[in-house]
């Protein structure tokens, strides 16, 4: 255990806890068993260690964190190394990685149990199946998404000024006094292209000329790695899922004919239909079905982006869509707490209410003319009028 501490320790040296994620504020830190899932690369492992360094700095005695993929657990369990703890006083228990542990669920559920003055908190993959697992986790843990940096949070850490989020109402009701109440203290617009290339994961901050090789990295790992180990994917099929990726990347936006990409592609529709449904999972596109349709495994998607738009900018390279951009950003900004579904007239419909049309700066409300609730979305304008809003506001919604 003491080599744990060791590394511990020397993390928490190394963290920097001048900026935070807004997540880190939403979370019941009281609660005894919290689970935070998230994609590859967004930050937990960050804002476990920051919360620690904030929080706990007078107890670290009590402190530890570990991460599951670490070697020692190969042939090591878990709540052995719970067992000492607890025998030293242990009460804090941070777990990284835990889809990396064979069983995990199962010993996460007896250390809840078998130590109730102990307080949990585990990270795992977007593939997590934290209310799904055997142990049954649901009654017990108190679940969090993370995703990567909203613009409003990437604006902070550039400019060291700091918004408050929005709620999806305000920012209806209320856009254009709250994007003039922005515009007086920043331009968005100086800020707004490079976000979209390149400031949604927090490693942008380290080496930026090496930002796209090591986000190809991720998306690799993801592939390759978590796919494989929690979904069954025959590695084989890696090539053809990057090759449908940059299809999506590429599109206009994707609208899939099944048929036609199992052909392109050589998969058969079965698999294709699980491998789209797998990317959703995984956190490398969003999938928008039809209301009603449900999002089951063999469910056709109606429309499908890319997750974010840095995704998109490193497997599109220069063939990337400035429409499709767009709907990445809003989808991804606004799908993050609210449900997003397909609709024939407008782009999307939010959380079964809101009608939104995405666009330039000259877009109009033709399409969604005679709709109750519905908005014109428009890039490159700093404020808007009635129910045209500047698409780059969506960006502080967390």
């Amino acid at each position: 255990m003491e080599n744990f501490i060791e590394l511990f320790h020397r993390k928490l040296d190394r963290t920097d806890v001048n900026f935070t994620r807004s997540l880190m504020s939403d979370i019941n830190w009281n609660a005894r068993l919290i689970g935070i899932k998230g994609a590859r690369g967004i930050g937990k492992t960050t804002m476990l260690l920051q919360f620690i360094k904030l929080h706990l700095a007078d107890r670290l005695d009590e402190v530890i964190y570990v991460s599951l993929d670490a070697i020692w657990f190969n042939s090591n369990s878990l709540l052995s190394l719970v067992n000492e703890f607890d025998k030293k006083g242990g009460k804090y228990l941070f777990i990284d990685e835990v889809h990396k542990y064979s069983g995990w669920a199962q010993e996460v559920k007896n250390i809840y149990d078998d130590y109730p003055d102990m307080k949990i908190v585990f990270t795992g993959s977007s593939l997590l199946d934290i209310l799904n697992a055997r142990a049954d986790l649901s009654r017990r843990a108190v679940t969090y998404k993370m995703q990567g940096f909203s613009f409003r949070e990437y604006l902070a850490l550039e400019t060291g000024v700091h918004f408050s989020s929005l709620t999806l109402e305000e920012l209806l009701n209320q856009h254009t006094a709250k994007a003039r109440e922005i515009n007086k203290q920043i331009k968005p617009f100086v800020y707004f292209e490079n976000y979209l290339r390149y400031g949604y994961y927090p490693f942008y901050k380290e080496e930026l000329d090496l930002y796209y090789n090591r986000l190809e990295e991720v998306i690799s790992l993801m592939l390759e790695i978590e796919l494989p180990l929690l979904r069954n994917i025959d590695i084989a099929y890696v090539g053809k899922i990057k090759q449908l990726l940059t299809v999506i990347a590429e599109s206009v936006p994707f609208i899939p004919n099944v048929s036609k990409l199992s052909d392109k592609i050589g998969i058969n529709r079965g698999t294709l239909l699980s491998y789209l449904h797998y990317l959703d999972e995984i956190d490398l596109t969003r999938n928008l079905f039809k209301i009603g349709e449900g999002t089951s495994l063999l469910q056709k998607p109606s429309k499908i982006f890319l997750e974010n738009t840095n995704i998109a900018y490193v497997l599109g390279k220069r063939n990337t869509n400035k429409g499709n951009l767009r709907e990445t950003f809003f989808g991804n900004q606004v799908g993050y707490n609210h449900e997003l579904i397909y609709v024939e007239q407008g782009d999307f419909v939010v959380d079964n209410r809101y009608t939104f049309e995405i666009g330039g700066k000259g877009k109009s409300a033709n399409q969604i003319t005679g709709l109750k609730d519905a908005f014109v979305v428009s890039d490159d304008i700093t404020h808007g009028f009635h129910n045209k809003i500047p698409l780059w506001l969506f960006g502080f919604l967390y």
